[in-house]
């Protein structure tokens, strides 16, 4: 760190990747240390000429379709045209209006946007609690050359900061922005670079896809109904096999598309992911605002020795439609060296071999006899480590600090048998930890002793700020 004593100003840290910030960020059109004179970054800026048409492609196709079917069916186009128009008029319409009343603007830490035709709506999104920053560029928006930045904070949903569309070489200087001031740099720094840290090939990740039960839960009911449906000649049934369809690509086709050219890139404002054909997505995690890590391996898996690194993020928790966000995977598929590797680099100085874990008692047997066998849990001076799972094994990982809340729980089969299960609180996401079938007395004691390490750890988990978590670099690991 740097403390540039001939301005007066405050100390300033450098760029993490080992060059130095030319100055305070100071206020807009403040005059930095070097002479140089900060941008006005309270300017409004507009989103994109074309995003009305971006957004409104569905409403477009819809105005398609409807048009197309009048006229088979009536082989009067008439109609049809005025219908499809005026649904295309109308979207491409209220999408105008809806671009001409948004503007954005950075204005000292904050971004803030306003939205809204009817009703008027300012967001201010506090580039102090931001967790991810991704760059989304889908289909349709690819053919024009824009971008969705999306903004994850703290305690917000997958709508908070959402700026749709701009245009793709924008979105990368405003994330490059954005990022520099969350990390405490100057605006105009640029983008940090990135270093390449695991690369995931194409027959591994189709690989993992195979070697899931999920592929085949799905693939073979719906291939033995379209057998049944064709030999019977039965339409109904065939269309009944359209969810069992619709959830084969999901967990097939549709997560190598997800996951295509997945690359997880290091670099001082955080772990870099990108992947993506079809939609393309660039996200940003810092890696100390992770609050809690999962490394999961399917029974198909163990051969290969391959894992699945899942994380809570605030604000990656659910999506839109209150479902599990896959984008809380971290690594779709690596091996356990790598898995651990990237770990050390999320959460540095842990090692989760390390930590002593701790079985539970023989009498859980009687509560799990199968499942007992793979329960374990311990903790040392920096995480919380719990072990579960026969056929899917599953290792949760909290630092200390992450800890929300700390309870424990009795059902009626657990009371007769003296044993209870420890919960610690994290925010939304995949990972949930759990210290399942514990003795009464020892969860008693864990919950204490869980309590006392996360105020402990609050109070030395240190600044927020994105560059100063960042540690030293290591070597890529590839697979």
């Amino acid at each position: 760190m740097t403390v540039d004593h001939g301005s007066g100003a405050a100390p300033v840290p450098d760029r993490a990747d080992g060059g130095t910030a030319p100055g305070d960020a100071g206020p807009p059109g403040t005059p930095s240390s070097d002479g140089a004179k900060a941008p006005d970054n309270a300017e409004p800026r507009r989103l994109h000429p074309l995003t009305p048409v971006a957004k409104g492609w569905t409403a477009m196709a819809a105005a398609i379709a409807i048009f197309g079917q009048h006229a088979a069916r009536t082989q009067e186009t008439r109609l049809g045209i005025i219908v499809a128009g005026a649904v295309f008029l109308g979207a491409l319409s209220w999408g105008l209006l809806s671009w001409a009343f948004t503007v954005y603007r950075i204005e000292d830490d904050d971004l803030r946007i306003d939205s809204g035709v009817m009703f008027r709506r300012t967001r201010h999104v506090h580039l102090g609690r931001l967790q991810a920053v991704d760059v989304v560029r889908p289909f349709i928006a690819r053919l024009m050359g824009l971008a969705e930045l999306r903004l994850q904070v703290a305690g917000g949903d997958s709508a908070e900061g959402s700026l749709r569309y701009v245009h793709e070489k924008d979105a990368q200087a405003l994330r490059a922005e954005l990022l520099a001031r969350a990390a405490g740099v100057r605006p105009d720094a640029g983008e940090a670079p990135e270093r390449p840290f695991v690369v995931v090939p194409m027959p591994v990740l189709i690989g993992s896809v195979l070697l899931s039960f999920a592929t085949w839960g799905f693939l073979i009911p719906s291939a033995a109904l379209v057998v049944v449906a064709l030999t019977t000649g039965s339409a109904a049934l065939l269309l009944g096999c359209i969810p069992l369809f619709v959830a084969a690509w999901q967990f097939t086709v549709g997560r190598v598309l997800r996951y295509f050219d997945f690359t997880l890139s290091e670099s001082p404002d955080g772990l870099r992911l990108a992947h993506g054909l079809i939609e393309h997505r660039h996200q940003t995690v810092p890696p100390g605002r992770v609050q809690a890590v999962r490394i999961v391996q399917p029974l198909l898996w163990r051969p290969k020795g391959w894992v699945r690194v899942e994380v809570n993020v605030a604000g990656y928790g659910q999506d839109e439609n209150n479902t599990e966000n896959h984008e809380s995977t971290l690594l779709p598929v690596a091996t356990r060296e790598v898995a651990l590797g990237v770990l050390s680099r999320i959460l540095p100085g842990v090692d989760v071999r390390a930590v002593p874990l701790t079985r539970v008692p023989k009498r859980a047997r009687w509560h799990s006899p199968v499942r007992r066998r793979a329960m374990a849990c311990g903790a040392d001076d920096r995480v919380f480590v719990a072990r579960r799972g026969v056929f899917r094994r599953e290792t949760d990982v909290i630092p200390h600090a992450k800890v929300q809340s700390v309870r424990w729980t009795q059902g009626p089969v657990e009371r007769r048998l003296r044993l209870a299960t420890v919960h610690l609180d994290s925010t939304p996401g995949p990972v949930r930890v759990t210290a399942s079938l514990r003795d009464v007395d020892e969860a008693f004691r864990l919950v204490d002793e869980q309590a006392e390490r996360s105020r402990v750890g609050r109070r030395g988990e240190g600044p927020h700020r994105w560059s100063t978590r960042s540690g030293g670099s290591v070597d890529a690991v590839d697979r």
